[in-house]
């Protein structure tokens, strides 16, 4: 079998990598495709370089752009690809435009398509993200679930039991593969940090660091965080220009964007991670390490339900009163059912033994009679 495996910013390189690895122990041929859609070496060459992650066959370098540009760039460049290589399985991961456009096209030219980290829901119609996502599903043939509340939502959307798969979490596979490494590398000494002394904050979504009266919130509630539990910010492209802009409190010290490993152990060793990232609630969840989300919805609701993370909002008082609530009683950590580190063996199983797109139902097919 020949599956191509798309990845296109840092969010897809650590849930690629394991799928691509499970694949390949079984004999499947594997082909990486890079869209190119983050191309900061600080976003991707030193992801691949801690992840061990080969270098792409394919590179499609689409860069930047509006979410059209870059999505129409996507499908543009990975059409022609996707007619030469030929292959039986395409695998597109999370929620980003190349995700989508990746999706689309494979499902124009015929190969089953596969959708990891299906199902996943926020709610919130405004996040680019929720658009990629549920739009991803609706065209894939395989619909591999990381926690049964995504399972729930694609039943509740109306997908057919052959397509849902709980496969449970890629991003925890990665996460356990690499933990040892990670408190190994030395990150702490080289920031200047003591285990259980700080708080690690990352902010990257457009509703909180484009909007500068939002940003300026936020700032102002890690201050008065920071004057309790002096916080790390390791500063992510997006927030960059704005941040210089506002300037940070007293207490809050930036640093430049953290690779992988780095990264891993600057949560591990947190007293506690407030962010806006998806995967960060992922990890710090299997991590056992409190996380007060920047937020007002979360499309990883386990991650509340049966982890560590707490939603708190955009409001700054209410922000900081979160904060000192689970600062003075942290919540028990709690890892979910099937974020075992073993997702990605679970999802080989289900593409190598699916059969083909000339022998199962593809997404519109009926298997019931009317």
């Amino acid at each position: 079998m020949r599956v191509v495996c798309v990845a296109g910013a840092r969010p897809n390189y650590m849930k690629i990598k394991p799928v691509m690895d499970a694949l390949e122990r079984r004999g499947a041929e594997v082909v990486l495709v890079h869209t190119g859609q983050h191309y900061d070496p600080a976003m991707n060459d030193v992801f691949f370089a801690d992840l061990g992650i080969r270098a792409p066959d394919r590179f499609l370098g689409v860069g930047s752009g509006t979410h059209a540009e870059q999505t129409g760039r996507v499908m543009t460049a990975f059409e022609p690809l996707l007619d030469e290589v030929s292959p039986d399985v395409v695998v597109v991961v999370g929620d980003i435009n190349s995700t989508l456009a990746c999706a689309l096209v494979t499902a124009k030219a015929g190969p089953l398509l596969a959708h990891v980290e299906a199902g996943l829901r926020s709610r919130d119609w405004s996040m680019p993200e929720e658009v990629n996502r549920v739009a991803a599903d609706r065209v894939s043939d395989y619909l591999l679930a990381p926690s049964p509340d995504a399972v729930e939502n694609l039943r509740a959307e109306g997908y057919r039991d052959d397509q849902i798969h709980l496969v449970g979490n890629v991003m925890i596979d990665t996460l356990l593969a690499n933990l040892d490494r990670a408190r190994n590398v030395g990150a702490l000494d080289r920031y200047g940090l003591t285990r259980g002394e700080y708080g690690l904050v990352t902010l990257h979504r457009p509703a909180n660091v484009d909007d500068p009266e939002v940003l300026a919130g936020l700032l102002k509630a890690l201050g008065e965080v920071a004057a309790r539990c002096p916080l790390v910010l390791p500063v992510h492209p997006r927030a960059a220009g704005r941040l210089a802009e506002i300037g940070v409190p007293g207490g809050v010290r930036l640093v430049p964007a953290a690779g992988y490993l780095d990264f891993i152990a600057l949560q591990e060793a947190a007293r506690l991670v407030l962010t806006d990232s998806g995967g960060v609630q992922e990890e710090t969840t299997a991590l056992g390490v409190p996380c007060v989300t920047l937020r007002d919805n979360t499309e990883r609701p386990i991650t509340v339900e049966q982890g560590t993370n707490v939603l708190a909002g955009r409001d700054p008082e209410r922000i900081v009163s979160t904060v000192r609530r689970v600062l003075d009683a942290p919540p028990a950590p709690r890892r979910p059912e099937l974020w075992d580190g073993r997702a990605s063996d679970r999802i080989a199983e289900v593409l190598l033994e699916g059969g083909t797109a000339r022998t199962r139902p593809r997404p519109t097919d009926r298997t019931l009679p009317l």
